[in-house]
């Protein structure tokens, strides 16, 4: 696949949050995100493990560094879990990419809505893959960012999608329906805790307890986005284990998808994307896809922007 050169006079660009989203539509994004999976797979992007370190007071410093042959991109992510009691986001992070050929900068985006939209394109990506319904039934658990872009996906992705949200608790879940009640899916509250007629589960939660423990069934494909460290976990051990399980990134799979890890899956059993693009899926069997993103996943998402804005 051949990407652009860029030109001497070439400016790099500079994208607050809400230009960055505009430069990110679920469509086209989606075809990136497919595209780097077969990349990555094919050692074509090289993704490293992210480094992490300590940060303030109980927080993380995240470097993620990724790539190609057209881009360099590096996200740099902070993470303060106490940050909401002070009326802040957990979470800031930028991204920059530059050009493999000169070395130039070419763009500066938003880190956090980088992270966000191509988590949401991550899912349904899976979701074309992995549900066979072209009119899903889906639940989501959670109501901050990853919430709110996966709801945006969907409307792009699955126009005719039927959306129930759960929060950590009904106020919020009703605030996050009330927010979003002229969206052309219009989240409804889930009502009911058994979580009858779904067909997709989506956790968006940083819970360390896990907030799904119902019964796998072979209709119903459960996605967790959520967590990101191993102390984190969205679905039960017992879940995890009594399904089919894929992956996007199976290198940093090992190290910070924690429901798998709390549930000690045995990962020669864990499928990676690009492999369920070859169809090596069963559908007779529950199925789960944990999201854990990576720098190769943000160098789609500048490529991304970078067509969207300059071609």
């Amino acid at each position: 696949m051949q990407y652009p050169q860029y030109s001497a006079d070439f400016s790099p660009l500079t994208l607050d949050a809400s230009a960055t989203a505009a430069a990110l539509p679920f469509d086209r994004l989606c075809n990136e995100i497919r595209q780097a999976i077969i990349e990555l797979h094919e050692q074509e992007i090289v993704c490293p493990e992210r480094q992490i370190l300590p940060f303030g007071k109980g927080g993380q410093m995240s470097s993620l560094p990724s790539v190609s042959y057209d881009l360099g991109v590096h996200k740099l992510v902070t993470y303060l879990p106490h940050n909401p009691q002070h009326d802040l986001p957990s979470i800031h992070g930028i991204v920059t990419a530059w050009d493999i050929q000169t070395g130039r900068m070419l763009a500066e985006l938003d880190g956090i809505t980088i992270t966000a939209r191509r988590t949401a394109a991550l899912s349904m990506v899976a979701m074309q893959l992995l549900c066979e319904t072209s009119t899903p039934r889906v639940v989501i658990i959670g109501t901050g960012a990853q919430a709110s872009s996966h709801l945006q996906a969907l409307e792009t992705i699955y126009p005719g999608a039927r959306v129930q949200i759960k929060g950590t608790t009904l106020e919020q879940a009703e605030q996050f329906c009330r927010q979003y009640r002229n969206s052309s899916l219009s989240p409804a509250l889930l009502r009911s805790k058994a979580f009858d007629e779904v067909d997709v589960v989506i956790t968006a939660t940083t819970s360390r307890t896990p907030v799904y423990h119902c019964p796998p069934v072979k209709d119903r494909l459960l996605i967790g986005v959520g967590a990101f460290i191993p102390e984190m976990a969205e679905y039960a051990p017992e879940v995890v284990l009594q399904s089919d399980l894929f992956i996007d990134e199976p290198l940093g799979g090992r190290r910070e998808a924690g429901d798998y890890l709390q549930a000690g899956v045995d990962w020669s059993t864990v499928t990676s994307l690009a492999e369920a693009m070859k169809g090596k899926i069963d559908f007779t069997r529950p199925r789960m896809f944990k999201c854990v993103g990576g720098a190769a996943f943000d160098l789609a998402a500048v490529r991304c922007a970078l067509r969207s804005t300059r071609i």
